[in-house]
């Protein structure tokens, strides 16, 4: 024979439902979730309204970034009123209930609607988030070529304005002969160039040309343009030091990347709790006035 613990007529009483009302969950939900698409595809056609193909007419990039942050902060948190809103005035009546547990119960949906509509808006844009992933990992592991390529570009520029940033045509500037009249069939073989091209490479990864590299690539100057020893060392000091800056360059430009991502990530973060927090806020103010109202038609 069971005895209870509970003294007599002080067994406790529970409820057939359960405390969720996953219904108004589920609308609040939607309905944050709509009102976050609505307001990225308005962003999206401002954002894209702030760029022109015409460099004069462009906004600075720092405009565009503080702009899409607070319109991203905006929808966040009018998606988090609308959906919290809504979870708390749809919800059943709890009878029986406590004040002070009928308030947790509404801060409780207004919570559970909010994390719904992240999931939902997550998966939506999954594949976007995705590309972007992939896009700045692909520019994370060239960024090394990208210095390279740019002090082409700049040591191009300083023999004849070309804007060319090709990696190629930056060798062969290096080899330009001093005499445009030179016969192409005098320039050397292929082979050389692109060994000149590979001892670039490397020096510019390395930070340092070794000083073997150094001299053969002097002399294969010398040899190619008919510019003298001196000419030639002045040439190549040029061009490496037109890579050590454009490789200083390239990674400062990382740098300022990581530290972006990373105080988006922060920002992005932050703009989520305090979403949540709006969520749960005006589903226990949805949720007062359904009761209100209720009662108000119970008196009438």
């Amino acid at each position: 024979m069971t005895i209870s613990s509970e003294p007599a007529g002080l067994m406790p009483i529970e409820s057939a439902a359960s405390a969720v009302s996953f219904k108004s969950v589920i609308a609040g939900a939607l309905a944050a979730s709509a009102v976050t698409l609505v307001f990225t595809l308005i962003g999206t056609g401002l954002g894209l309204g702030m760029i022109s193909p015409y460099p004069s007419e462009n906004s600075s990039l720092s405009t565009i970034g503080v702009a899409a942050v607070i319109w991203l902060l905006v929808a966040q948190w009018v998606s988090a009123g609308v959906g919290g809103y809504l979870t708390g005035r749809l919800r059943t009546k709890w009878v029986g209930v406590r004040t002070d547990e009928v308030f947790f119960r509404d801060t409780a949906h207004g919570f559970l609607g909010w994390a719904l509509s992240t999931l939902i808006v997550a998966g939506l844009l999954s594949s976007v988030v995705g590309s972007i992933v992939n896009t700045g990992t692909q520019i994370t592991g060239a960024a090394a070529g990208t210095a390279i390529a740019a002090g082409a570009g700049t040591a191009a520029a300083s023999s004849d304005g070309s804007s060319d940033f090709s990696l190629d045509y930056f060798t062969d500037s290096l080899l330009r002969p001093a005499n445009p009249a030179t016969p192409p069939s005098a320039q050397g073989d292929e082979r050389v160039t692109a060994e000149v091209s590979r001892i670039l490479v490397n020096g510019a990864m390395a930070g340092d040309l070794p000083e073997g590299d150094r001299d053969y690539i002097e002399q294969v100057i010398a040899s190619r343009t008919g510019l003298s020893e001196a000419d030639a060392s002045a040439r190549l000091d040029q061009t490496l030091a037109a890579i050590e800056t454009a490789r200083n360059e390239a990674q400062a430009a990382a740098d300022a990347a990581k530290k972006a991502a990373t105080t988006g990530a922060l920002v992005s973060a932050a703009a989520l709790m305090i979403g949540a927090f709006i969520s749960a806020v005006a589903a226990a103010f949805g949720g007062r006035q359904r009761d209100e109202e209720e009662d108000l038609m119970i008196v009438g």
